[in-house]
């Protein structure tokens, strides 16, 4: 249903954001990674897509917490695909400190990196969108993106940031079959979530699978991760023509945490 679209995604060379880039290419999008890491693993993961798939995968490794960065990444997949239909805003990094503790380069690294790119590629992508009368922007927020946790100020100031952004993006481009919306995950096992779980494994002796069960016990009712198989499904879901008329939505998949 979406054969032949363009899809930029953002920190998509794991995790996250790779199981979105998965669920797109299969369904024939072709697709411009973003991400840092190992080069050598980073061109693997492109190969296999690109192979396992038959569509067009391209890589940019801009430093997206640099706006120049944010714009030249939608254009580069502009000048290589032709156009962006599909923009999915996934990039994220955590830092995890009371407040009166919590390191203002810290602070502005996370604001830069969890919103600010969020704005420069969409801001970017718009007019293109708008001139061809269609569009799909998905922004991964966080379940932070609706309730707060202690410790983590910047990460959830820039999560509730991410849903306001997409709600006004949402309303602008109602009527120009431009949809945009967030998905809201609780605990996902990925790497991002990997140090919070060591840090709980060290109250069991290093025991990885207690500090897991601890993690999920303290939020997440249904005490499952989500996977980015999940994550991945829910983007393709908005990008479908099924979601022609969700827009504006920030939809949990938490396992019953915002429920309580």
């Amino acid at each position: 249903m979406l054969k032949g679209k363009n899809a930029v995604i953002t920190g998509s060379t794991s995790g996250i954001g790779l199981g979105i880039a998965r669920a797109l290419a299969r369904e024939g999008v072709n697709v411009m990674l973003n991400g840092l890491g190992d080069p050598g693993e980073t061109e693997r993961t492109r190969a296999s897509l690109e192979k396992e798939f038959k569509v067009d995968v391209r890589y940019d490794g801009g430093d997206l917490s640099q706006a120049e960065a944010c714009v030249a990444l939608i254009h580069k997949a502009e000048e290589a695909f032709g156009s962006v239909d599909i923009l999915v805003n996934n990039v994220g990094i955590q830092h995890v400190v009371p407040t009166q503790d919590f390191p203002p380069a810290k602070w502005d690294a996370i604001l830069a990196i969890n919103l600010s790119s969020y704005f420069h590629t969409i801001r970017t992508a718009l007019p293109g969108m708008q001139t061809r009368g269609w569009g799909r922007i998905v922004n991964t927020a966080s379940v932070h993106g609706l309730v707060a946790s202690i410790d983590k100020a910047a990460y959830v100031a820039a999560k509730h940031g991410v849903v306001g952004l997409t709600k006004v993006v949402a309303l602008e481009n109602a009527e120009a079959n431009i949809t945009c919306n967030a998905i809201c995950p609780g605990w996902v096992d990925t790497p991002l979530v990997q140090a919070q779980i060591q840090t709980r494994a060290a109250k069991f002796g290093g025991d990885i699978e207690a500090g897991k069960r601890d993690l999920l016990g303290e939020k997440q009712p249904s005490k499952r991760f989500a996977t980015p198989e999940d994550i991945g499904a829910m983007a393709l879901y908005f990008c479908s023509e099924a979601a022609h008329n969700v827009t504006g939505v920030a939809l949990p998949i938490d396992g019953g945490w915002t429920a309580q």
